[in-house]
């Protein structure tokens, strides 16, 4: 019986030395086009360029999101690019974490955009995803599927030291350290106002557009989006939070 092990290894050991190839190729494209970028002799767009900071205003791109977490090992880069945005902050000092609650790195929103019906404590990169679905979701949302402006938004707040769901036991809540926001309505520039309790399921086809295109779009940017979709005790709130897991629903 003719033996076809050698011939097998022959291909096989072509192959690899044609992947190996194929990789340091890759790696030395790479690297000659990173030493462009670098030092400016090729120009690339800053929504493409992973050497420039994120900007609020960029156009979204597959790096957007890459250069969102790279915020929450940079505290410094992430307070910079608050200052570039329409975001109104201040910095909170850092608070030591007991049972789980604490703040670190975190900013007071006063304004944005669009009105707030109060004040709100949050984490740095929560502020910057933040300042992201209002700029490319929730503004022009707003515009395709009501025809207005938002002028105003309704929270429920950010930071509560408290367990998710407010369970006596279990995991501590995002909101333990300011990581989540929880969106309740919106008010447009007519005065009208949308909300999460009376029209995700109760408004006519525009409102209910909008509001799920807001839960859709803002899983473009936070880690955790849930809607009423969810369960029942989101029945009258989005939840959107930066945190370690991901879900949108």
């Amino acid at each position: 019986m003719h033996d076809d092990r050698p011939q097998l290894q022959r291909r096989s050991t072509i192959v690899r030395v044609i992947l190996v190839r194929l990789a340091l190729a890759l790696v030395l494209g790479l690297a000659v086009a990173s030493g462009l970028i670098w030092g400016g002799a090729l120009e690339v767009p800053s929504k493409l360029n992973p050497f420039v900071p994120l900007r609020i205003a960029d156009d979204v791109s597959w790096l957007t999101r890459w250069k969102l977490s790279r915020l929450e090992r940079n505290g410094e880069q992430c307070l910079a690019v608050l200052d570039g945005s329409p975001v109104s902050h201040k910095p909170v000092p850092d608070r030591a974490s007991q049972d789980g609650c604490g703040l670190s790195n975190a900013v007071e929103v006063s304004r944005s955009s669009v009105g707030l019906s109060g004040n709100f404590t949050a984490t740095c990169p929560l502020t910057v995803a933040w300042a992201l679905f209002e700029q490319h979701v929730l503004l022009p949302a707003a515009r395709e599927h009501l025809g207005q402006e938002v002028v105003g938004v309704t929270h429920f707040g950010t930071y509560a030291c408290r367990n998710i769901n407010h369970r006596t036991g279990g995991r501590r809540s995002e909101h333990a350290t300011a990581n989540a926001i929880d969106l309740a309505g919106f008010v447009l520039a007519n005065g009208q106002q949308i909300t999460v309790k009376g029209n995700w399921a109760e408004g006519d086809a525009r409102q209910r557009a909008f509001l799920r295109s807001l839960r859709d779009g803002a899983c473009r940017f936070f880690d955790v989006v849930l809607s009423p979709d969810y369960n029942e005790a989101h029945h009258d709130h989005f939840h959107f939070d930066m945190g370690s897991y991901r879900a949108c629903r």
